[in-house]
């Protein structure tokens, strides 16, 4: 015989907590699909990061995606040097399409319904960029991943990543890094003793010159009070901890301090 639940029993067994945010957008540099090989894409790494965000939507939480391609123009950057601006920029933006079609196979192999939608027009392979459509993909929890960039030279994934999670309305931005915990007081490489930065706010990392975005980017997300949470996208727990609430890396935000993502 069937056991009726009651109210003191809590949520179901094996039910996750409700999320903390509703709406993301998760920036992935395209070095963060290498894994350890020097350029290109890392199968086992889009895996992982494939799970992580259907764990994520197996919360409802609905996700959004932007990709860079640095992965995949580092191999053709001898080629680019010395190349026209906006065409260097123009290859970059079509890289990103390959990378969001790779991030789209792996999530799909996993049973998450994914659309890429592209700034440049590849009908063939994404739909164009619409914002009511988008919108109403991550309504129908369908993953969407914003390919192309903005579609115009002279502008980073980073600015793109500001720009779409702001039309769609996401409730901040999850800015994946590849081995680095999150924002550091100087750069790794020349100071063994750089420390993580826990929280800092928008102006505070335009001011001081950190690696978090770019000043088009950070300053778009302060005048808008959008909050970023940069993490180590290498440990696939992290996802989950930013969603139940912890806080994980640097939070970026605004003086109030109106983000989520734990006390700091």
């Amino acid at each position: 015989m069937a056991s009726s639940a009651t109210p003191e029993d809590g949520p179901a067994a094996g039910a996750a907590p409700a999320a903390a945010y509703a709406r993301i957008l998760l920036k992935l540099s395209g070095e963060a699909l290498m894994g350890e090989q020097a350029y290109g894409i890392d199968p086992e790494r889009i895996a992982a990061i494939a799970r992580q965000v259907r764990a994520a939507c197996e919360r409802g939480v609905e996700v959004a995606i932007v990709v860079g391609a640095g992965n995949i123009f580092r191999g053709v950057s001898g080629a680019a040097s010395g190349m026209d601006r906006a065409t260097a920029d123009y290859m970059g933006m079509i890289a990103t399409v390959l990378n969001a079609l790779a991030i789209q196979d792996a999530l799909e192999k996993l049973g998450t319904t994914t659309r890429i939608q592209s700034a440049i027009a590849m009908q063939e392979v994404a739909e164009p960029y619409i914002r009511r459509r988008a919108i109403r993909h991550l309504e129908k929890k369908r993953v969407v991943i914003f390919a192309a960039g903005t579609g115009n030279p002279f502008f980073t994934t980073d600015t793109t990543a500001a720009l779409r999670a702001l039309e769609i309305g996401a409730e901040c931005i999850l800015m994946a890094k590849n081995r680095v915990e999150g924002v550091l007081d100087a750069d790794p490489r020349e100071d063994p003793d750089a420390r993580l930065i826990p929280r800092l706010t928008h102006m505070d990392a335009i001011e001081r010159g950190l690696r978090v975005m770019d000043t088009t980017a950070l300053t778009l997300c302060m005048d808008n009070d959008l909050p970023i949470l940069v993490f180590n996208m290498e440990d696939e727990r992290n996802v989950g901890r930013i969603l139940d609430g912890e806080h994980v890396g640097t939070v970026v935000a605004g003086p109030d301090g109106d983000d989520k993502g734990g006390a700091g």
